[in-house]
């Protein structure tokens, strides 16, 4: 009976590794099943675009159908038990698919860290339905506003994710001259914690151009419908801050459904345990991008970044195919290419391998993120698809 591989997830790890185990595999040696909860890859990276122009969904959404090879079968369904004894994945709607050898990309969900009130009143921004909810909220707030008593919109964890949504909610205030206050909330003292220096301070200016108010130094202690609480403890009371609309965008824990797997795991964050091979405590299953700590070798594991994700996947399709074929199995290492963050219209590109600046802007910078997203695209989908997206990246 030929080797069955299942991969499971629809992300950047899981799209990548489905492209490359159909470039490696050969004829006759395995079939794939693909699932996933969604029938379309997300270019999540560029999802906070969809906060200020929901039409953009058309751009950053791409079928699996466009993707995969007609000669993998995909199952639509998020899967809810995996028996590592029996080989088989189940999903929500009671559908059970047999497996030799199974990937897991299913990502990452939003860590809340216990924060009392935080997710029963924050938004999030981990798919597109989030970004467009975002939208709606921000646009029925701004209705209701005054230029002298404008809607208050918080945005909570200045990473990556925290600053793109503050600089897009910022883009469409200025567009539709909307009454909207905006402030970016970090626990630590600087935004883009852990980055360097350089471009944190790139990044504040522009923030501080987008007249986006910057409030570091204080962590999120309690929510509520109308107000978040910065600091406390100690005797000493928080400050209280008003919201129309909070979106939460603090960090990443493990889906709940990998919680009763039975592979090894971090019990803190519930993310696998995984290799450089991407291989687990089950020889037969293999975990690849923010589901996974990957090892990379002196107590590191792989960063939960696109870029890591997309680098890995090359790798992971290729040991899936050996595995399937008995074949030795690859290790990888992320090597990192910089980082480019957006900011409404503008961006910085920081450590970009070749370019002889460190860190820049302007339109370099701005051409530099639209050509990741459209060479991403074009590499899953086609070369059409990636240029026709170019512009709303």
């Amino acid at each position: 009976m030929t080797t069955q591989v299942v991969v499971v997830g629809s992300g950047y790890a899981g799209a990548g590794t489905v492209k490359a185990f159909e470039d490696e595999v050969g004829e006759g040696e395995a079939e794939l099943t693909w699932i996933a909860e969604h029938d379309y890859h997300l270019v999540l990276h560029e999802v906070h675009r969809a906060i200020r122009n929901p039409s953009v969904e058309e751009k950053i959404t791409i079928p699996v159908e466009e993707i995969k090879s007609p000669e993998t079968d995909f199952v639509q369904g998020r899967v809810v038990d995996v028996d590592v004894d029996e080989r088989a994945v189940e999903t929500d709607d009671g559908t059970t698919v047999d497996y030799d050898y199974l990937l897991l990309a299913v990502g990452s969900s939003t860590a809340f860290f216990g924060i009392d009130g935080l997710q029963e009143n924050a938004h999030q921004l981990k798919g597109l339905d989030d970004a467009k909810a975002i939208h709606d909220d921000v646009r029925a707030a701004a209705a209701e506003a005054t230029q002298s008593d404008p809607a208050q919109v918080l945005v909570g964890g200045a990473g990556l994710s925290g600053i793109q949504t503050a600089g897009e909610i910022a883009e469409y205030r200025d567009k539709h001259r909307a009454p909207i206050d905006i402030a970016l909330i970090e626990g630590m003292d600087e935004i883009f914690p852990g980055q360097d220096p350089e471009i944190q301070g790139a990044l504040r200016k522009r923030l501080a151009e987008a007249d986006v108010e910057i409030l570091t130094g204080d962590f999120i202690s309690q929510a509520d419908e109308e107000h978040v609480f910065l600091g406390g403890g100690e005797g000493e009371d928080p400050t209280k801050l008003p919201h129309d609309v909070l979106i939460w965008t603090g960090g990443i824990t493990g889906q709940d459904e990998m919680r009763n797997v039975e592979i090894d795991k971090d019990e803190r964050s519930n993310r696998v345990y995984a290799g450089s091979d991407f291989t687990t405590s089950d020889e037969r299953v293999f975990a690849i991008g923010d589901t996974a700590l990957v090892d990379q070798g002196d107590d590191e594991v792989a960063p939960p970044t696109a870029q890591a994700a997309w680098q890995a996947a090359e790798v992971a399709g290729e040991n899936l195919a050996r595995a399937a074929r008995g074949a030795p199995l690859q290790s990888w290492r992320h090597e990192d290419k910089g980082t480019v963050v957006s900011v409404g219209e503008k961006a910085v590109a920081h450590d970009v391998m070749g370019m002889p600046i460190s860190t820049f802007g302007g339109t370099p910078a701005k051409l530099l993120k639209k050509a990741i997203a459209t060479r991403w695209i074009a590499k899953v989908s086609s070369t059409g698809r990636g240029i026709s997206a170019f512009g709303d990246m």
